[in-house]
């Protein structure tokens, strides 16, 4: 197990808790927190359902790509990354040799609970989310797992943040 860097990659599914959880560990920790999704979003002008719209999901992963590049570099960082991430094996290389990976797990049933109201979220705008997430988890809880130092259950948000401090910690 690698030592704990100067940086913490947070990886997992959409509504595990990487921006919350992410940004109160980076309190704590006096780190900036950033998200890459939403520096992707920042820098490209326009909102993540536009540039999936206009550029389909393989443009929206080559921002992404480029993002990382960028944040990773950074000292001192909380960084949550986009779901999909992990797709693609340059960024998962990436994600590995630059900091301390952690994948917040969760169930579909549960993501589907802390997404429902969200319609930032492109993926699930269709007819059955719940089975679109269950298709999502299939495909990316193997390439998280292989990607990540640990794997921590984001539940409970406080005992979740108390863990991964913990993890940091040790």
């Amino acid at each position: 197990m690698k030592n704990f860097t100067d940086k913490l990659i947070l990886i997992g599914l959409m509504g595990a808790g990487k921006t919350t959880l992410g940004r109160q560990v980076a309190r704590s920790l006096n780190y900036c927190f950033y998200d890459c999704d939403h520096e992707v979003s920042a820098a490209a002008g326009v909102s993540i359902p536009t540039i999936f719209e206009m550029e389909g999901e393989q443009g929206f992963r080559s921002r992404e790509t480029t993002m990382l590049k960028k944040l990773v570099i950074l000292p001192n960082i909380v960084l949550s990354t986009g779901g999909g991430a992990v797709l693609k094996e340059e960024n998962r290389n990436l994600i590995r040799k630059s900091g301390t990976v952690v994948y917040l797990h969760a169930q579909p049933e549960t993501l589907l609970e802390r997404t429902r109201c969200d319609s930032n979220r492109p993926l699930l705008q269709v007819a059955d989310p719940l089975g679109r997430l269950r298709e999502l988890y299939a495909a990316r809880d193997p390439l998280y797992r292989q990607t990540a130092d640990f794997t921590v259950e984001s539940g409970n948000c406080r005992q979740t943040i108390q863990t991964l401090l913990n993890l940091l910690s040790e």
